[in-house]
């Protein structure tokens, strides 16, 4: 034995030693694209020809101590994903200690304060976002329906050559919530449920810009609440942000203001939710000369339906405007119950959403452009121009006939300000599109069933002319055999563009494997061009024509 192995022998002992007492779990996933050349699409073959995207996530308990890893790998990204992602080495690892009373995380955690418009670090592998902070972050929970928490710590801006880089400013925080009713026991029998939390943030960079006099520390801080009776629940929180000049605002030093609420009534076969949101010059980061996704600290949730049908959700998504937009939601969903004249043997659910975005009114009358104090408006909360950014009025209607057959009917009506979103280089000003969808499912046999989809996207000439890309229709069939087997074939079909060299079929083949904890996905086709969102926020993907092998594991 030499003596590297010699000196460690007794930490690989140690470490089998405390693996073989505690706990390990974990998760591993790969996708691998394949791509081809499509000048029909304007799809491009990269270099190597082959992406790859893999992870896996380690995590060890044993009795109060915690720890976790993982190993991310880009040889290269996947088509679309942003280029902060490059190389293999470790993307994230914490130890720790968890009790009854207090939990602490040295190294990376996620981290979310209320609605997260004070603070929102976390990960979404679709959107190849991953926000997360590396420091420390403390939970203290002194009794029963109270927690206090503390973060200090650097955010994670981008994975270049198989290490993290951070972003340039510090990122600092406290928050508690008490629980009134856990907390004193005279309100553990109460009917009306309150929650209570308020929100610190600060982040520090230095000023490096020589134009003006920045402000080197931003604090960011509010209050929530939470009531719920009977079959009511009110939620909403408030966020004050101080001055925060940047190159999303063309350093201006306005003060910045979020504010979400929620009204929610539920009963047996009845939903109603009436959710309204206002924001101005709300974009908080840690590295003020970022743009897009980069180095945000917080959170702004999108307030419209998250649609799942093709067309409706990738063609004319929305994406949250973090400089300003007052936005209000409104969404019904009622059975009617069974052996009713509506409802029929088996039921029938009918659902309405609509959600609007305007944005702020922003008064200038009484500031000065040039003046010092580079002030140059203010805004009231829920105060609204007549400058729309998005509109979505949608009904649906699923009922079950038999008990081989079921469908859906819905109706899609989306308006969005491209000038604003700037989803297409086709287009200026609204774009006012109608969408039908009729799904159908069919159980051909225990376990076999046949699922339909039928989709048509037809826009509404412009003022100018115009209608964009014109009209689309999308078919797809799905055949499933429980629990394990799934295949699928999708076209879709720009036949109404206004440039006949544009009106492309885009087809793809999909086959699917699940056991347990395994899934294992194989596709092949093409994929048009657009972009991809959840809750609002948003990443561009390229046309592309390849194969695509996905593999998720969990252990």
């Amino acid at each position: 034995m030499n003596l590297k192995n010699l000196l460690l022998a007794p930490f690989l002992l140690g470490a089998t030693f405390l693996f073989s007492q505690g706990s390990v779990s974990g998760n591993a996933e790969t996708t691998f694209q394949y791509l081809n050349e499509d000048t029909i699409i304007g799809a491009n073959q990269p270099p190597s020809k082959g992406l790859i995207n893999s992870y896996m996530n380690v995590f060890y308990t044993n009795g109060n101590f915690k720890a976790g890893m993982r190993l991310e790998s880009y040889l290269p990204r996947i088509q679309g994903y942003p280029n902060r992602f490059d190389g293999t080495g470790i993307g994230m690892r914490y130890v720790g200690y968890k009790n009854d009373f207090v939990d602490v995380t040295l190294g990376s955690f996620y981290e979310q304060f209320g609605s997260g418009l004070a603070l929102r670090a976390y990960e979404d592998r679709a959107l190849g976002y991953d926000a997360l902070l590396d420091g420390a972050r403390i939970i203290v929970k002194p009794k029963a329906g109270i927690v206090i928490k503390g973060v200090y710590g650097l955010q994670r801006l981008s994975f270049q050559s198989g290490r993290i880089v951070h972003s340039d400013g510090i990122v600092r925080g406290v928050d508690g919530e008490i629980h009134l009713n856990e907390a004193f026991k005279k309100l553990n029998d109460a009917e009306l449920d309150i929650v209570l939390g308020a929100s610190f943030v600060s982040k520090y960079q230095r000023d490096d810009y020589s134009a003006l006099i920045l402000p080197e520390n931003v604090g960011c801080y509010g209050g929530r609440f939470q009531l719920m009776y009977k079959n009511f629940f009110l939620d909403g929180e408030y966020i004050h942000k101080e001055q925060d000049p940047s190159i999303d605002n063309k350093y201006i030093y306005n003060n910045g203001h979020a504010s979400v609420f929620n009204l929610t009534y539920t009963k047996k076969g009845l939903g109603l939710l009436f959710s309204a949101k206002s924001a101005d010059n709300m974009s908080y980061r840690s590295d003020r000369n970022q743009i897009l996704q980069d180095a945000l600290i917080n959170y702004l949730p999108a307030l419209n339906k998250t649609h799942t049908y093709n067309l409706v959700a990738t063609l004319y998504p929305y994406a949250t405007q973090p400089l300003g937009e007052v936005a209000y939601q409104v969404d019904f969903l009622y059975t009617f119950k069974r052996k009713t004249k509506i409802g029929g043997k088996y039921g029938t659910t009918i659902g309405a959403n609509f959600s609007t975005t305007y944005q702020p009114k922003m008064d200038a009358s009484n500031y000065n452009p040039g003046d010092s104090s580079k002030v140059t408006y203010s805004s009231t909360p829920f105060v609204m121009s007549d400058s729309l950014y998005w509109q979505d009025i949608n009904f649906n209607i699923n009922k079950k006939f038999n008990k081989k057959f079921s469908g859906t009917l819905s109706y899609y009506n989306i308006k969005i300000n491209n000038d604003v979103a700037k989803i297409s280089n086709d287009s200026k000003g609204i774009i006012n599109a109608h969408i039908g969808v009729v799904e159908m499912l069919f159980k051909v046999a225990p376990k076999h069933s046949i699922r339909t989809e039928l989709q048509g996207l037809f826009v509404k000439p412009q003022a100018n002319g115009g209608n964009d890309q014109g009209d689309w229709f999308t078919a797809l069939i799905e055949y499933t055999v429980s629990p394990h087997y799934f295949f699928s074939f999708m076209n879709q079909y720009n036949y109404g563009n206004s440039d006949a060299s544009k009106r492309v079929n885009y087809p793809i083949i999909t086959c699917g494997y699940i056991k347990e904890s395994t899934r294992l996905t194989l596709s092949y086709g093409r994929q048009r061009a657009g972009l991809f969102c959840v809750g609002g926020v948003c990443r561009f993907v390229p046309a592309n024509n390849g194969l695509t092998l996905s593999f998720t594991q969990s252990f």
